[in-house]
């Protein structure tokens, strides 16, 4: 008797599991990829050719490759950083997704976002320490694999 009772059970939740998911699925907006993939290449495209443009104009102004490259990252950073700052970001990453997102800007914006929603625990405890709590992680995982890549080619070669 107990089995029997345990089986329907089971076979209630199963069925309230799936008539909750048909539910879910009713209101759930179904995604536009081609429009999405299209928006996002197009607003990360020209990201790229403005820093690109950005790189050559410095260049033609005498700086070397390697210079003109650094300029143009922390010109990117700081752009970033600013339109968050200015809640400009997050309108442009609503419309492009992964474009904006997935160069450096983005990592600028996740850095920055944090630190502005926490302005109110004052300069320290709330910006200071909420602009790493995303930098310390990535930091961290950059320099480990900087040094386990350094060894391992100290060990190959």
């Amino acid at each position: 008797m107990a089995k029997q009772q345990e089986k329907q059970n089971k076979n209630k939740k199963k069925e309230a599991t799936k008539q909750y998911e048909q539910y879910v699925k009713q209101f759930t907006p179904s995604p536009k990829y081609f429009s999405n993939c299209l928006k996002a290449f197009i607003v990360g495209g020209l990201i790229c050719v403005a820093a690109l443009y950005l790189q050559n104009e410095l260049m033609d102004r005498g700086l070397s490759e390697k210079n003109a490259g650094a300029y143009v990252t922390v010109i990117l950073v700081c752009t970033a950083q600013l339109l968050t700052g200015f809640g400009v970001f997050d309108t442009i990453a609503k419309f492009a997704g992964a474009g904006v997102i997935v160069p450096i800007t983005g990592f600028a914006n996740s850095m920055v976002a944090p630190a502005i929603e926490f302005k109110k625990e004052g300069p320290v405890l709330g910006v200071g320490a909420k602009l790493f709590s995303l930098a310390g992680p990535v930091l961290v995982s950059g320099f480990s694999a900087g040094a386990i890549i350094g060894i391992l080619y100290y060990l190959i070669k």
